[in-house]
């Protein structure tokens, strides 16, 4: 049913919008002020970026869930590691820019991300290899994500949001 591929493809794009909501005041003013890497991707380009990667992925997420026959006992482990890894893609932006010890719980977050993004790919190989190869662009954003946050974390070991000079 049509219904059940949009929703799929829709829902993890609600807490990216939720993130950005929450964290747009942030953007412009703290963010900015970071010491960043020069290969750090400009601002305009994370919408385009996670438009394109929670479509992909919530559209693999569908796949799988047809693949498995909806919400059977053969798809609680891998809809419950793509539900766990997208519960902790979504904790990430609040925690980078609004929490108190921003920069160290994102690190941690985007950490325990990356595992569960490879444990959900590894859990979905055997039921359907191409909603695993959706999952490959965001896997590969992540790894560049991470090596960011980490730099980031890094290079400002003072900055908290809200703080700027």
């Amino acid at each position: 049913m049509w219904t059940h591929t949009v929703g799929f493809t829709v829902l993890p794009h609600v807490g990216g919008f939720l993130g950005w909501f929450i964290n747009r005041k942030e953007i412009p003013g703290w963010y900015e002020k970071l010491k960043k890497p020069s290969w750090c991707p400009p601002r305009k380009l994370f919408p385009v970026a996670w438009t394109v990667l929670y479509t992909g992925m919530g559209y693999a997420s569908y796949l799988v869930w047809n693949d498995l026959g909806g919400w059977s006992s053969k798809a609680v482990v891998p809809l419950g590691l793509y539900g766990a890894q997208l519960a902790l893609n979504w904790a990430w932006s609040p925690f980078f820019f609004v929490t108190v010890f921003s920069l160290l719980q994102a690190l941690i977050d985007i950490l325990f991300l990356d595992g569960l993004v490879i444990g959900t790919m590894c859990s979905w190989y055997r039921v359907n290899k191409i909603a695993t190869l959706l999952m490959v662009p965001y896997l590969g954003w992540l790894a560049m994500a991470t090596c960011l946050t980490i730099r980031i974390w890094k290079d400002n070991p003072e900055q908290k949001p809200g703080k700027s000079e």
